[in-house]
């Protein structure tokens, strides 16, 4: 028996890219960054940012699409995946990716899609948990996803309830 899983709880480093394959299925890509703090020989205290490259297919994608944004804190889970390919001068390229089963957006209403013109940065979001969820990779057992209460995108002042929201 093997197992192929990475779990990551990070910040996207730009906004969703998505595309459509030519049988019509949704393909997301974009990057997260996550961080960890250590003491170098000196004592010194040091941060190292890993990039992780990420793929969501389908309707996770384009939920991805539509709520998340460079900045955005979310837990991804998935499996871990090489590709090779040679590229347009034939050389040979080779990529590790996470291809997402599960992922959940994470942190306050100012981030993400909610923060989009308002400029909201990773230490300005509000207090309240807005921990939304695309769980159509969900294991068995699981919570159904709940997704949090928040401003529309074109009326910031008009509040959503949980049945508008399409996942």
């Amino acid at each position: 028996m093997s197992v192929n899983r990475a779990i990551l709880v990070g910040r996207l480093g730009r906004d969703p890219e998505t595309r459509y394959t030519s049988g019509g299925q949704a393909v997301c890509n974009f990057t997260l960054a996550t961080d960890e703090t250590y003491r170098d020989r000196n004592g010194e205290r040091q941060k190292r940012t890993e990039w992780h490259r990420i793929v969501v297919w389908g309707k996770q994608a384009e939920i991805a699409q539509q709520y998340l944004r460079k900045g955005s804190l979310i837990f991804v889970e998935g499996r871990i995946q090489t590709r090779q390919w040679d590229d347009r001068e034939g050389q040979k390229r080779t990529t590790v990716e996470i291809v997402a089963n599960n992922f959940r957006m994470l942190g306050g209403r100012g981030e993400g899609a909610m923060a989009m013109g308002a400029g909201a940065g990773a230490g300005e979001a509000e207090p309240q948990a807005a921990a939304a969820a695309a769980g159509a990779g969900a294991g068995a057992g699981e919570a159904e996803p709940q997704a949090a209460a928040a401003g529309a995108e074109e009326m910031p002042s008009t509040e959503i309830s949980d049945e508008d929201i399409p996942f």
